[in-house]
């Protein structure tokens, strides 16, 4: 049985079309107008095993918050829906992600039960990319993921000093535990309570 979501949202804001696959081959392409923010979708994808496509285009004449938050939201809806009754999933992953000078801790619990922890103090910086991503939209694409994904998630800068690094240690370490947590290694459901 197929663990895949494909998910269209359009509001006056945005318009996305995005498709997942967990049991994939790491197969990503994003295009929503930020090449920094695609890149970032991708090594989620790449990192994770997934299948994943994403594609939106919003107000970006305004700024790129409502374009990073409304896919960030979509992909957590698709991949709650991928998940299906979670029988027999991990679970749980956490782990320690560098990148170059960077490191962070990731810690995650599909729980079903949304709470962000977001530990992460940035040094100051220019937005990344053109058209711009500003990086405090990191926190703010995280914490939506989690919301709609019904995910609790950790996460922790243990030292850093380039941003880019630290933001991209962040989504390939959020793309690595999502593949363990997703990993179906039994065949009944990983709670005391029956639901998750």
């Amino acid at each position: 049985m197929s663990r895949s979501a494909t998910r269209t949202r359009v509001t006056a804001e945005t318009a996305i079309e995005l498709s997942i696959e967990l049991d994939g081959n790491g197969a990503a392409a994003a295009s929503t107008g930020l090449p920094f923010y695609d890149h970032m979708l991708e090594q989620v994808g790449k990192h994770g095993g997934f299948d994943l496509t994403v594609k939106a285009t919003g107000d970006l004449q305004i700024d790129a918050h409502h374009t990073v938050e409304d896919v960030a939201i979509t992909l957590g809806e698709a991949l709650r829906e991928a998940l299906g009754d979670k029988v027999g999933v991990r679970r749980f992953a956490s782990g320690r992600f560098p990148l170059d000078e960077a490191l962070v801790d990731i810690a995650l619990d599909l729980s079903g039960r949304p709470f962000v922890v977001w530990d992460v103090e940035m040094p100051e910086c220019l937005p990344l990319g053109s058209p711009p991503f500003d990086p405090q939209l990191a926190e703010h694409a995280v914490q939506s993921f989690a919301t709609a994904a019904g995910i609790t998630l950790h996460v922790s800068l243990v030292r850093g000093r380039n941003v880019h690094h630290i933001i991209e240690a962040v989504f390939k370490g959020l793309g690595r535990c999502l593949r363990d947590a997703v990993r179906v290694e039994g065949s009944s459901l990983p709670s005391t309570k029956g639901v998750l």
